[in-house]
């Protein structure tokens, strides 16, 4: 009788020391665990190697790459479920170590290492991003740039939808009903009035995608716009978008890194989930930098993902599958030290609008855009690629739903010796209709 998830279940639970809240599928089609919770299917002993040489979320996230491991079920509650085993529980190789101590542990440590078959080590998926470390020099940060990016145009429509914005949107209250390009179209916007634009200003648009953003200000608000990205495939995009809306007068799309910018000064700065690739050695220097670039008082929107303090911030790390498979050498800072270093690069922070929860939102919507054109999107990339960026995304929904990482848009002006900022009094409506 087929009993490989009895055994896998019993020993997984002896090793962790709590009740596994998923049941397990084997490859020998048993099932054991809680009826009518997801259902984590191994689908070989692979997927078990992986996790004993790799513990922890590195050694999920390959087995899930690889299609040695799946979910049937709902994913986001999986993953829900299974957050408190790996993500918040932090367990890897060293606190597995300390595990092991307990003789318990280490007897279903062997038992794992005896069901998972000849103890060989199983090649990374060709999807892992294999290179040195956080350099953030323009050649590294080109190769980050290029390994998420550069994926394929015709994938990033399929998940991102017509907007082709690849940042939070801007959902209204209530949410149910409202279009992901009409909260694209209400981010952008946003953005425009809290930068001021006004016709015949010079916007720069630093890590501007596939443009939607540099379009917008100048189709809507009339202004002049350099967007520069240091990516290839986006800039073709931009470029070919700008000439079908007839923009070619008032947009220009640079393959170039920000900090080579030399036509400024701008009246405005957008940077837009760009500055999460800087790293923080680097953040100072952007900050410096985008600070010189523009006319005394004019304005910063700068809208990044950030993470929570922690205790002792020296004990940061990148997390091991975003780096590994999505955004390398990728970093997230809490908001206070963005605003810090803001400020020591002199700006004066005018004001921080926390939009966490509508992150989750647009999330889901792209997770629901791939799900829904799976079979294209394999075809367009790779079945690797694609369990890439469902996993990424559905996992990165749940966690700005629980306030584990959150994304901020944070206003600063250059403002002059004179202390005139050029903001209104009360700047919080940001020129709508109803002000």
């Amino acid at each position: 009788m087929p009993d490989a998830a009895l055994r896998l279940t019993g020993l997984l639970e002896q090793l962790l020391g709590t009740p596994l809240p998923v049941r397990i599928r084997a490859w020998d089609g048993s099932e054991s665990g809680p009826p009518g919770a997801p259902t984590l299917v191994v689908r070989n002993r692979r997927a078990l190697r992986r996790l004993l040489f790799k513990p922890g979320e590195l050694g999920l996230a390959r087995a899930w790459v690889a299609g040695d491991l799946t979910v049937d079920g709902d994913l986001y509650t999986a993953l829900g479920l299974l957050s408190g085993l790996v993500w918040e529980r932090g367990e890897d190789a060293r606190g597995l170590a300390g595990t092991l101590r307990d003789p318990q542990a280490r007897a279903a440590a062997l038992g794992l290492v005896k069901l998972a078959g000849p103890p060989l080590p199983p090649a990374p998926p060709a999807e892992e991003v294999r290179r040195p470390g956080h350099l953030h020099t323009r050649r590294s940060d080109r190769r980050a740039i290029s390994h998420h990016y550069d994926v394929g145009n015709d994938f990033y429509e399929l998940v991102l939808g017509p907007s082709m914005v690849y940042s939070c949107a801007y959902w209204p209250a209530p949410e149910p009903g409202a279009t992901l390009e009409q909260a694209q179209h209400d981010k952008l916007e946003l953005i425009c009035r809290k930068l001021g634009l006004k016709p015949g200003q010079r916007l720069l648009d630093v890590g501007c995608g596939w443009g939607s953003m540099a379009m917008h200000a100048a189709r809507e608000h009339g202004v002049s716009v350099v967007g520069v990205t240091l990516s290839q495939e986006q800039a073709a995009y931009a470029r070919k978008r700008v000439a079908d809306e007839g923009l070619t007068d008032r947009v220009e799309i640079r393959v170039q890194d920000y900090r080579d910018v030399a036509d400024g000064p701008y009246d405005a700065i957008s940077s837009i989930g760009m500055a999460e690739h800087v790293g923080a050695a680097r953040y100072l220097e952007y900050a410096n930098e985008l600070y010189a670039l523009l006319k005394p008082g004019g304005r910063l929107l700068n809208h990044q993902i950030g993470r929570r303090p922690q205790r002792d911030e020296s004990a940061y790390h990148v997390d091991e599958f975003i780096d590994a498979y999505v955004f390398p050498d990728g970093e997230l800072a809490p908001i206070g030290t963005t605003v810090t270093q803001l400020e020591r690069a002199g700006f004066e922070v005018r004001d921080v609008e926390s939009i966490r929860e509508h992150y989750a939102l647009t999330l889901r919507r792209w997770v629901a855009n791939l799900e829904a054109n799976w079979a294209r999107a394999v075809q367009l990339t790779s079945p690797g690629r694609a369990r890439v960026w469902r996993l990424y995304m559905a996992a990165s929904a749940l966690a700005f739903e629980r306030n584990r990482i959150g994304v901020n848009q944070v206003l600063a002006v250059k403002t002059p010796e004179s202390g005139d900022s050029g903001m209104a009094l009360r700047s919080r409506t940001w020129g709508t209709p109803d002000a």
